[in-house]
């Protein structure tokens, strides 16, 4: 946006264009929450996981888990920083809890 200044006589002899920098608001990097594969916990829980802590639709939770099985890691949401923190704690604390060892980590996109 610009702003026309002048000396403060009335005279337009000394015109003077000031322009404010336009400030782009930058948007926060998003992260991956990623679910990887182990050899021991079982393909319910990972099913239960991703349906009570990603909202998932059975159906989506199932493929999912096919997919953590067999490419070994799979991508379950994107999350701003702080809920893709949230949900990685939430299901490493699910898994300790039923002594599960499933791995749940995160990086930027």
């Amino acid at each position: 946006m610009a702003h026309w200044m002048t000396d403060g006589d009335g005279s337009d002899d000394q015109v003077e264009l000031v322009v404010k920098p336009r400030t782009r608001t930058q948007r926060p990097p998003m992260y991956k929450v990623l679910m990887l594969n182990d050899d021991f916990t079982p393909m319910e829980f990972v099913v239960h996981v991703l349906e009570r802590l990603f909202n998932m639709t059975h159906a989506q939770a199932i493929e999912i888990m096919l997919t953590v099985h067999r490419k070994g890691v799979a991508v379950v949401g994107v999350f701003s920083h702080e809920v893709a923190e949230t949900k990685v704690a939430q299901v490493m604390e699910l898994a300790r809890r039923q002594q599960h060892p499933l791995q749940c980590t995160m990086e930027k996109e």
